[in-house]
């Protein structure tokens, strides 16, 4: 039996469509929010019958003591389950310092508990990010946490908090930790959650006038991190069974990770537009990121802009060992940015329409 913490967030929902698929004769168990529970049961219900008879939602907290569950829920599950893939967590720069701070150390803090009180725990799958390397330049190795780095969020400092937990754990529990680098679209279907990190520039790129052309924010030669949610999730499902995989950290990277103007200057042929050959400075970047409009999409960029210029490199030795002859592998920017692009402008064709539809009422944003 399994245990997902975090649904029906966007890669919590993606893992478990994933693993109903990988895994046939499984059952998961979702520990869900009751606010959230509406919006459980209706992702749930998009999903074949056979897939959703293997399901059962149980109200409660990730953060919460004992993750907001009754006794008698607690124990079936410290009995029943024996894999854990733990994805409640905060990863967006706008959600406020004390959620961020409650939700990434204090659900990290009771998965951990739960683990312990499970009679045949088999791992627990700690999916992190590349973001706890926060400002470090060069090369970040795997077995890399605290390097003396200082952190651009929030976000970055919980997450990097919240993984020393995990480690702290390793010598009782069979921890698995995942760090991948900025999660984009499926590479199939370009769905994505939410509109932030690199997908600003790309909403510069696709809704500015054709013949105005959009300048970088940075000289650009620094490496852009992307990796598309399908890839992330079936490497995820594969080390977190493979029993090499215990104790031990693995970057979801793409190994030939392309620079930031080579990706923009994909993104801008892929949407009919041309990138001049200079750059603007970082300032004058997040004040446009902060124009009418784009400011709806970008509470916080800040983090987003200086990433953009952080030479930074992520080591991928581990993955690369244990996914060697699986068969997955991520696939190059250059195949799906096509698939991004259409499905960014679809989502902005839907919100016009919305606008327009609602325009003398309050509209909520479709991109969130």
């Amino acid at each position: 039996m399994t245990l997902v913490t975090g649904f029906p967030n966007f890669r919590a929902r993606k893992m478990v469509e994933w693993l109903l698929v990988a895994e046939q004769r499984s059952l998961f168990y979702l520990v869900v929010r009751k606010a959230l529970e509406k919006e459980a049961s209706a992702a749930l219900a998009r999903l074949p019958k056979n897939q959703r008879e293997r399901v059962v939602i149980i109200e409660g907290d990730a953060a919460a003591m004992d993750l907001g569950l009754s006794g008698a829920e607690y124990r079936t599950l410290g009995a029943e389950v024996d894999r854990v893939h733990h994805l409640a967590q905060v990863t967006y720069p706008g959600v406020p310092p004390q959620t961020t701070e409650a939700t990434n150390i204090g659900a990290m803090r009771e998965v951990i508990e739960l683990g312990r009180c499970c009679t045949n725990m088999r791992s627990i799958v700690v999916h992190s990010s590349a973001l706890v390397s926060g400002n470090r330049e060069g090369l970040v190795l795997e077995d890399d946490l605290s390097a003396g780095q200082a952190f651009r969020s929030p976000v970055e400092e919980t997450l990097a908090r919240a993984e020393r937990l995990a480690r702290s754990a390793l010598p009782q529990l069979p921890i698995v930790v995942l760090r991948p680098t900025w999660i984009v679209g499926d590479s199939t279907t370009g769905e994505i959650e939410r509109f932030d990190g690199p997908y600003l520039l790309v909403l510069l790129l696709v809704t500015s006038p054709q013949d105005l052309p959009v300048p970088l924010p940075t000289r650009g030669d620094a490496l852009l991190h992307l990796v598309p949610i399908d890839y992330v999730v079936r490497a995820a499902h594969f080390i977190g069974r493979h029993p090499k995989a215990i104790g031990r950290t693995f970057h979801l990277a793409d190994p030939r990770p392309l620079t930031v103007r080579r990706v923009f200057e994909l993104v801008a042929a892929s949407g009919g537009k041309r990138l001049p050959g200079g750059f603007i400075p970082t300032r004058v970047t997040k004040a446009l990121l902060s124009a009418p409009g784009l400011g709806l999409l970008a509470k916080s960029p800040r983090a987003f802009v200086d990433m953009l210029a952080t030479p930074v490199r992520y080591d991928t030795r581990n993955s690369a060992e244990l996914l060697r002859d699986s068969g997955i592998a991520c696939p190059p920017f250059e195949s799906y940015v096509d698939t991004l692009v259409a499905h960014v402008r679809g989502r902005v064709q839907e919100r016009r329409v919305q606008s327009q539809a609602d325009r003398y009422g309050e509209v909520e944003d479709a991109l969130y």
